[in-house]
């Protein structure tokens, strides 16, 4: 009988663990977006899907900017199908190369005479080299959406009131940027152990918060904001490319204590459309609610070195 108790009280601290917890907030705004254009990158999957889902639901003319034509075309017809919009687009756009992100500015540029929302989603976490050289958690984590976001902030201003939203991730109090590793490798750090892997992913995630903090200064005297954010623990593609063991391992507890992939775009959502938040251009949020940062992440100094930079690399400084 005791036995039964500590069980069902083991059960319903779990529920509401769960309920509470890993489910979270949901973006409450009920903005409608008729005649607004918004870019989801990664949107053939995961929460970059659900994404471009809710904002062509709303009335967005929807800009899918995927890598892959064959996963793209088929996200296309899913989200068609689930917004019961025609307003949905697919451009290819592979953030591992420059000449891609370039190519894909010149061709949105060309043919949309408007940008309301940027929603930098896509993010990777593997070792490698892009194209250009980079790692390739700094060149499509962090450099491809810096890039990006540059070749488009006039449209973006042009259309003000407008918003630019970077997914980042809670790994980023984890993460450091070594200056001298990016300048000699071109890389956030070496290795290829998972413990090294996830360390470089941190690191680029903080890029991204150090990004959104320098751009938010930057876009000061204008209508166009912006914001970072955690999305939740999400049980996604990401760790897609690690290991089948690993994977293995990690379903059951991914199931049970990670968001689906609809919860998990809650606060991109929250970022996105929720009236009144200008104010808080530049800021971290986490589960629909905004969150403070530690001083590494609100650096100034190293987010405009890290701008400065990244523009070098990308050949607009």
């Amino acid at each position: 009988m005791y036995l039964l108790l500590v069980l069902g009280v083991v059960i319903g601290v779990g529920y509401i663990f769960r309920e509470i917890v890993v489910k979270g907030k949901r973006c409450t705004s009920t903005v409608k977006l008729h005649g607004k254009t918004a870019i989801v990158t990664g949107s053939n999957t995961g929460i970059g899907k659900e994404t471009a889902i809710d904002l062509a639901k709303r009335g967005a003319r929807v800009i899918l900017a995927c890598r892959s034509r064959q996963r793209g075309e088929a996200a296309l017809e899913d989200v068609k199908r689930e917004s019961g919009s025609n307003q949905v687009v697919l451009m290819q756009l592979d953030l591992r190369s420059l000449k891609s992100v370039r190519s894909f500015a010149e061709t949105f540029l060309e043919s949309e005479s408007r940008l309301d929302l940027l929603i930098n989603n896509a993010g990777i976490f593997m070792q490698g080299k892009t194209e250009d050289g980079f790692g390739m958690m700094f060149g499509v984590n962090h450099l491809g959406h810096f890039l990006l976001t540059n070749l488009l902030l006039d449209r973006l201003k042009t259309s003000q009131p407008s918003r630019v939203v970077n997914v980042s991730s809670l790994a980023h109090n984890f993460g450091k940027i070594d200056f001298d590793c990016l300048n000699t490798h071109k890389a956030l750090g070496q290795g290829s152990l998972f413990s090294d892997v996830f360390r470089i992913y941190s690191h680029s995630k903080l890029c991204n918060v150090l990004f959104t903090h320098e751009l938010a200064k930057r876009l000061k005297g204008t209508q166009v904001t912006c914001y970072t954010l955690h999305p939740g623990a999400i049980n996604s593609e990401l760790a897609r490319n690690t290991s089948s063991i690993f994977q293995l391992c990690l379903r059951p507890f991914t199931a049970y204590f990670f968001k689906n992939t609809v919860q998990g775009a809650q606060t991109t959502l929250h970022c996105a459309l929720q009236e009144g938040l200008e104010p808080l251009s530049g800021r971290y949020f986490s589960n629909c609610t905004l969150r403070n940062v530690y001083a590494k992440a609100k650096d100034d100094a190293a987010a405009k070195k890290l701008w400065e930079l990244s523009e070098r690399f990308c050949g607009l400084a």
